[in-house]
């Protein structure tokens, strides 16, 4: 049996149909107009009228949520977490370990392999750490940076069974030509973050993707313009952001639209273990983190990743840019499965993944499919 929405306005994210249907199982099996549909005897017919249908989200930087990290143990507990992320329309995560032992690393990437192989919307991991700027730690844990060591980097991605899609550093702290090459044979994005280097470092070595923009990175000024000014000026480099209004003002992200572009930019969440919580204490790379009022803080007071849930992060573009639906498509779930090669997500096209969210006017989020299985809103 399919199902089949219909008389929605769908982004498919190469087109946008304003009065349309939807045919899927598992997969996509048909989108277009009204006007073309004709109903099979095996359809389950869903009225989406006044609705609008867009791809599920992809979430490239998260470090966790609804009280459990990324780096658990529990491989259970962590595919259990991320069909809770469902609920706010994200269907397609790499899940973000942090600065810590080396050891400990190394567990997570064997824990999050076993997590993958019970939830295939675990499809890859971001490295985030440890090899950053202390300068630019934000809430990592500063005693346990280190430089760059392509025999632990290559470890780490052996234990993941090759799950490593993303590797954040500062380049500053030196990167040598192993590194670039294992990247470049491996499918794995380099994205620098946590880096103080400026923009002449950052021209000359044509990084192609930024890591949470604006936030625990050498900023704008009028005489060095940094990761910032690197990521507005350079027309091929993607730029991740944090879309809060916590982390970024508001009048930040309009500009970063403005300049940078929707092509260009994707929304991410970094949230992490408290997300979906009450406020309180939790803990984040074995640091204790206060969560109140919507914002997560270390004890210094520096922002220790968000609790936002990604419904709001699309809300939020569109609201804090003036930005098409559209565009905020791109930015949340084609943008990303392009760069990393996801190639049966982000588009609500024939062969692809049925992984789509349904919003109502208000964009309120009303429902999300996972591979074509319904998920309930608790």
């Amino acid at each position: 049996m399919s199902k089949v929405l219909i008389n929605a306005t769908i982004y498919t994210g190469k087109r946008v149909i304003d009065k349309g249907y939807v045919r899927f199982n598992q997969q996509i099996l048909d989108a277009g107009e009204m006007s073309d549909y004709q109903q099979k005897p095996d359809d389950q017919v869903i009225d989406a009228s006044r609705k609008l249908v867009v791809p599920g989200f992809i979430d490239v930087h998260t470090h966790g949520g609804y009280g459990v990290d990324a780096m658990s143990t529990d491989p259970a507990a962590i595919s259990q977490m991320v069909d809770k992320m469902t609920q706010e329309g994200v269907t397609s995560v790499f899940l973000t370990t942090m600065t810590q032992r080396p050891e400990l690393i190394s567990q997570a990437m064997q824990t999050i392999l076993r997590a993958a192989s019970m939830n295939p919307k675990i499809v890859g991991i971001h490295l985030e750490g440890p090899f950053i700027s202390p300068k630019y730690n934000g809430a990592q844990p500063e005693n346990l940076i280190q430089k760059i060591d392509i025999g632990k980097f290559a470890e780490w991605d052996r234990l993941s069974g090759g799950l490593v899609k993303l590797l954040t550093y500062a380049p500053e702290m030196g990167v040598d030509d192993d590194v670039s090459t294992y990247c470049s044979e491996h499918g794995i994005v380099m994205s620098v973050g946590h880096s103080g280097a400026t923009y002449a470092q950052l021209k000359a070595l044509k990084p192609a993707r930024i890591t949470h923009l604006f936030n625990a990175q050498r900023g704008f000024a009028q005489r060095e313009v940094g990761v910032v000014g690197y990521a507005m000026l350079d027309r091929d480099v993607k730029a991740e952001l944090i879309c809060d209004g916590y982390h970024v003002a508001p009048e930040a992200v309009q500009i970063a639209y403005k300049l940078i572009g929707p092509d260009r930019l994707e929304l991410i969440s970094d949230s992490m273990e408290a997300k979906g919580e009450p406020d309180g204490t939790y803990q984040l790379g074995g640091q204790p983190v206060n969560v109140h009022d919507g914002r997560a803080t270390l004890t210094n007071g520096h922002l220790a990743g968000s609790v936002l849930k990604f419904n709001q992060a699309f809300k939020n573009i569109i609201q804090f840019a003036n930005c098409s639906i559209a565009s905020a498509v791109k930015m949340s779930s084609t943008n990303q499965a392009l760069e990393f090669s996801l190639t049966h997500k982000g588009f609500l096209e024939r062969g692809y993944d049925a992984d789509l969210n349904v919003f109502d006017k208000h964009l309120d989020l009303m429902a999300t499919y996972s591979y074509g299985k319904f998920v309930n809103k608790d």
